[in-house]
């Protein structure tokens, strides 16, 4: 299991935020922003690298894991990782619970990133686990939703994650960072917020915000 410490590029989106990382993408023509998604439960900012789970409605003709749903995610997490549920938006059914937040609480996981509705929130709210999900809902996933895989590619709100590329989540959203493409991202939103880091100064200093937030700004993301 790889420390967090180690990974520079999770370090380097540590020092960022979601918009700063929204706008790379939006200047490098990359998708990556997952809408919909908010804290439910310890908000604060998380990064990491994506252990993913993809779940599908139980049914006859679908060959479940035979265990509950995450648990090889949560047993294969750590420090530095994320876990991402593709719930594929469902709301009818938890794609997260209790049991899961306090194994993943227990591993060091960074937090919990669900595409639908989770349960149990008051428990991860209790154990400081940051999970970040379209709203909680108290229905059991059991004999109606099952994982289909662990660590395979997903879709979240239309964006397609991968085993291991880079998240970030605060309180403006989600973002996911394809790890092929991670250095030119972080190199571009790393320029980003220190233009923007300027600006601010410009405006504590009393320039006008015409001035600040001129052209420049308007055009900064243009490819």
């Amino acid at each position: 299991m790889r420390e967090k410490g180690e990974d520079e590029a999770v370090v380097r989106l540590a020092r960022l935020d979601t918009c700063a990382v929204s706008d790379a993408l939006d200047k490098l023509g990359l998708p990556g922003a997952a809408l919909g998604l908010t804290a439910l439960a310890a908000p604060r900012r998380i990064t990491g690298r994506a252990v993913t789970v993809d779940l599908v409605e139980q049914r006859s003709e679908v060959a479940g894991s035979g265990r509950h749903l995450g648990t090889a995610a949560v047993d294969a997490s750590g420090p530095g990782d994320v876990i991402v549920v593709a719930h594929q938006g469902r709301t009818h059914a938890a794609g997260w619970g209790g049991v899961l937040s306090t194994g993943a609480r227990c591993n060091g996981v960074e937090g919990v990133v669900v595409d639908g509705a989770c349960r149990d929130v008051d428990e991860a709210c209790e154990l400081d686990l940051p999970l970040y999900a379209t709203t909680g809902v108290p229905i059991t996933a059991r004999g109606r939703v099952v994982e289909r895989a662990w660590n395979v590619p997903v879709d979240i709100v239309g964006v397609p994650v991968a085993p291991g590329d880079l998240v970030i989540a605060d309180a403006s959203g989600v973002v996911f960072v394809p790890s092929a493409h991670a250095e030119r991202v972080l190199a571009t939103a790393e320029a980003i917020a220190a233009t923007e880091r300027a600006m601010v100064e410009r405006v504590r200093a009393g320039h006008a915000m015409a001035d600040v937030m001129s052209a420049d700004y308007e055009t900064m993301l243009d490819r």
